[in-house]
């Protein structure tokens, strides 16, 4: 763990003491060279924070030292503090425990985003979740509860109590064919089918739908597992190709019969199109967690001077929920 002295936040800025830091996927795939927003070297970890405000720089105004905020950095959030621009920050009520918190930031907003911005679904429909067990997985099932989805999630057989808790009906990857058995149980297909795998993942996804439906890719956990059309490539090399394979899946989705739809999500390219939306959906969500209408699964808090750890745990899979790094100033507690 690298020492240096507390940044100075510059006009415009505003310096947060780190509370809780996540650990994402993302950030594995950055520390291994692979992910679109991987910084140049040496950086910092850590795509979303939250944290309380510690100082001030000039022309800020209506935020206040000691409020809480969350942010989405991209990277810098391992840290114990961070200077950010003023117009990153989204308020954060107080009482709200912080690891839940920043839960909301990187995987809530994913799966809200997914569900009501890409998918658009609607009440009574279905919808087949990958990785239903983890941290933008148990997303999508609590805020699919709420809208009313039927739904369906892939997950090891570990994680299959969690899925059935959070509403959903687990199949289990390693011993069952999902798309048989999505045809078995819905005897015509799924609306919508959310895929952070990638690869030729995303074609037998596909299989899943009905007619008009929709395969909303998020990741390309393939490249960092070793799997499939991504690996066996170095870094940039292996990054490129799984883009280029992803276009391929979405130019056939409108070439082939059937409207079954391949379609891209990034959090970070929607963010930047449209920063409102951003803030508009993470401030629904943590009203949504005041309410006690959400409640993220906090797989396990690590210490920040664990973090290797945390991705060693992460890496592996089969994690159950969000790991969360607690900032040096504050090993559990609210926001």
């Amino acid at each position: 763990m690298l020492e240096e002295e507390r940044p100075e936040p510059k006009r415009g800025q505003v310096r947060v003491r780190v509370l809780c830091a996540g650990v994402a996927l993302p950030d594995i795939m950055a520390r291994e060279g692979i992910h679109p927003e991987t910084p140049r070297v040496p950086f910092t970890p850590g795509w979303d924070l939250v944290g309380g405000v510690d100082r001030l720089g000039g022309g800020v105004s209506g935020i206040e030292p000691g409020q809480y905020v969350a942010a989405m950095p991209i990277s810098g959030a391992y840290a114990e503090f961070v200077c950010l621009p003023e117009r990153e920050l989204v308020p954060v009520p107080s009482g709200l425990d912080a690891a839940e918190a920043v839960s909301l930031v990187l995987n809530y907003v994913t799966a809200y985003q997914m569900l009501h911005r890409s998918a658009r679904v609607r009440p009574g429909q279905r919808v087949l979740i990958h990785g239903a067990a983890g941290g933008v997985g148990t997303a999508l099932l609590q805020l699919g509860r709420l809208a009313g989805l039927e739904m369906y999630g892939t997950c090891s057989s570990r994680g299959a109590s969690a899925v059935s808790d959070l509403g959903g009906i687990p199949i289990d990857y390693h011993h069952q064919d999902f798309v048989e058995e999505i045809h078995r149980l819905t005897s015509g297909g799924v609306d919508a089918v959310f895929d952070p795998i990638g690869g030729t993942h995303l074609w037998h996804s596909r299989k899943s739908l009905c007619p008009g439906g929709r395969v909303v890719g998020y990741g390309l956990i393939t490249s960092i597992r070793g799997e499939g059309l991504t690996s066996s490539r170095p870094g940039r090399r292996q990054r490129f190709r799984g883009t280029a394979i992803f276009g391929l899946y979405i130019a056939a989705g409108w070439l082939f019969p059937g409207r079954k739809r391949v379609v891209p999500y990034s959090i970070q390219t929607l963010k930047r199109l449209k920063p409102e939306w951003f803030r508009q959906d993470l401030t629904a969500l943590l009203d949504l967690l005041q309410q006690k209408k959400i409640k993220p699964l906090i797989a396990q808090r690590f210490p920040l001077a664990e973090a290797r750890r945390a991705h060693e745990l992460l890496g592996k899979g089969g994690v159950i929920g969000k790991i969360v790094l607690n900032g040096s100033s504050l090993e559990s507690g609210s926001a």
